[in-house]
């Protein structure tokens, strides 16, 4: 076993929890066994590659199947290290569900993603069907994550009211809110000119932010930016957002 001086290269990427010390990897979920066995139809010798939510990814080869498990030895190693500016995307809840929303910004590789409770949201969901709902995007996630060969999942979070965010964004030493009217600056000369390392933006519901939620993130720090003249669905301007930050900034 070496550890590889590049990101590993295989057409076929699941994550799992941890990569534990050792030579041997045990593929257990259900569905991801089903993957390897009867979709691919993968077989002994055979390559994978893993990766874990801690940063750790591994080259590996198909040792056997044994029952509802795929064993697998590690060929080779890599701990994935980014210096690149972290992108936590809080995202009004959008008539049409936050799947498609979660799928993309996986792809695009933002590092958090907050399914956000405005005032004029008006989807509202109840404690069960917010774990429901967390439980689906984080298997979407997870899709998403093996599909694109990202080497780590976003932190998703339930469903969390504005003011919340809002209190949260602290840490954060770069703000944005796009929104539809008053004084704004371009998204362009705000990013183009930042130096930051760890981003938040807020993205508004359909009807966009109230004037006294603009007012409340003014007021901690965040920068109203405009995204142009069209005006964008909430799927598009979550997507089109990270797409310019991750571009811009890494």
């Amino acid at each position: 076993m070496q550890t590889g001086p590049a990101k590993l290269i295989s057409m076929h990427r699941f994550r799992i929890q941890e990569i534990s010390d050792g030579d041997l990897i045990l593929l257990q979920d259900a569905d991801q066994v089903h993957h390897v066995k009867d979709v691919l139809r993968l077989g002994k010798g055979d390559e994978i590659t893993v990766f874990d939510d801690a940063g750790q990814e591994s080259l590996c080869v198909i040792d056997h199947f044994h029952e509802k498990t795929v064993i697998l030895s590690i060929k080779e190693r890599k701990r994935i290290s980014s210096t690149a500016a972290r992108l936590t995307i809080a995202c009004a809840l959008p008539k049409r569900g936050m799947d498609e929303i979660i799928d993309k910004l996986t792809e695009l590789g933002v590092d958090t993603i907050i399914p956000m409770q405005t005032s004029r949201v008006v989807i509202q969901l109840k404690k069960q069907g917010d774990r429901n709902k967390l439980a689906r995007w984080q298997r979407v996630a997870q899709s998403a994550a093996e599909q694109s060969q990202r080497s780590r999942m976003p932190d998703i979070g339930g469903v969390t009211p504005f003011e919340e965010v809002i209190a949260d964004s602290i840490t954060f030493d770069l703000k944005l809110i796009p929104y539809l009217s008053g004084e704004r600056r371009t998204i362009a000369d705000v990013v183009n000119s930042s130096r930051a390392k760890d981003i938040m933006v807020l993205i508004g519901p359909e009807g966009d932010f109230s004037p006294e939620e603009v007012d409340m993130a003014i007021a901690a720090g965040f920068i109203p930016v405009s995204l142009g003249a069209q005006v964008l669905r909430v799927d598009t301007a979550a997507i089109a957002v990270a797409a310019y930050v991750k571009l811009a900034l890494n």
